[in-house]
């Protein structure tokens, strides 16, 4: 990682956004972090300067689930830098019940696929600049409990599910990540900029927050010394910074080993992947959020 690169995160005030956020500052990046409410910014921003004393954080801010904000976000952000170094695509949600964004999106697929597309795509011009920057993109093995993908049909699809069914809608979300990431890849030969997935393994973090017991959960795990978030958070790090990736670009990395995965079918079809972009752009530029 050079001196002084512009790291941006999404998902940043709590969990592994948190600690990403925390690493990269000490290696010397200026942060450029999204949040929700002020409250939880300025509760970050302190945690990061009382461990990082000379840490640089400004924040952006908006509701992910929604594509006007994240649109706006990505504007205010390539205004404000127009060279980025480092786009860590971290936020993500589990829900247990279907809901629906006033714009008309299903929550999850919005917050988990739409937003990291919309957002990297509105800050290309900046990363570009950068002729050597990174994309990471927070995935998930759970992408191998998805059910039977339906293209475009999914990416608007708001039927109710259940609990149980919410896992597999999830791990849909996390397998679209991964497909939009190699399509990404290849569509970015040639410009310097690399983008990759990762599993983060499994985490103790606030993404499972609607589960009536998960801090419950939370504090067993902890005891038992399972789900440590840092070993998530060290993947991310290592894509975004570390020599080892340098020029690696559209693959799905494990937590641990960093080694390559490769993801359930349709992860890995070119063809899916090739579609998933076309339909996402065309749902994304029929709603107003693409020129």
């Amino acid at each position: 990682m050079k001196a002084q690169s512009i790291a941006v995160i999404t998902g940043a005030t709590s969990g592994l956004g948190q600690l990403t956020a925390i690493e990269l500052a000490k290696g010397g990046a200026q942060l450029v972090l999204t949040a929700r409410n002020k409250s939880r910014a300025e509760s970050t921003g302190n945690m990061i300067k009382k461990l990082v004393p000379n840490a640089k954080a400004d924040f952006f801010y908006g509701d992910l689930s929604l594509m006007e904000d994240v649109k706006r976000i990505g504007n205010e952000i390539k205004a404000a830098y127009p060279q980025i170094d480092i786009l860590v695509n971290n936020a993500g949600l589990h829900g247990f019940e279907q809901r629906i964004t006033k714009e008309g999106f299903p929550e999850m697929i919005a917050v988990n696929y739409l937003a990291p597309w919309l957002l990297t795509h509105s800050l290309l011009d900046s990363l570009t600049a950068s002729r050597n920057a990174r994309i990471v993109n927070v995935a998930s093995e759970a992408s191998r409990n998805h059910g039977e993908l339906k293209l475009p049909e999914d990416l608007t699809d708001t039927s109710e599910f259940t609990t149980r069914g919410s896992s597999e809608l999830y791990g849909k979300t996390k397998l679209l990540d991964i497909m939009y990431t190699a399509e990404m890849g290849r569509r970015l030969t040639g410009t310097g900029v690399t983008v990759n997935a990762l599993n983060p393994g499994f985490n103790v973090t606030g993404l499972g927050r609607e589960l009536g017991f998960s801090s419950v959960l939370a504090r067993i795990l902890k005891v038992l010394h399972i789900g440590n978030p840092r070993k998530g958070a060290d993947i991310i790090i290592r894509l975004a910074a570390d020599a080892q990736y340098e020029g690696v670009t559209g693959g799905y990395f494990n937590v641990g080993t960093g080694k390559s995965i490769v993801p359930v079918y349709p992860g890995g079809d070119i063809r899916m992947q090739q579609q998933l972009w076309a339909d996402t752009k065309n749902i994304l530029t029929e709603r107003g959020y693409l020129q």
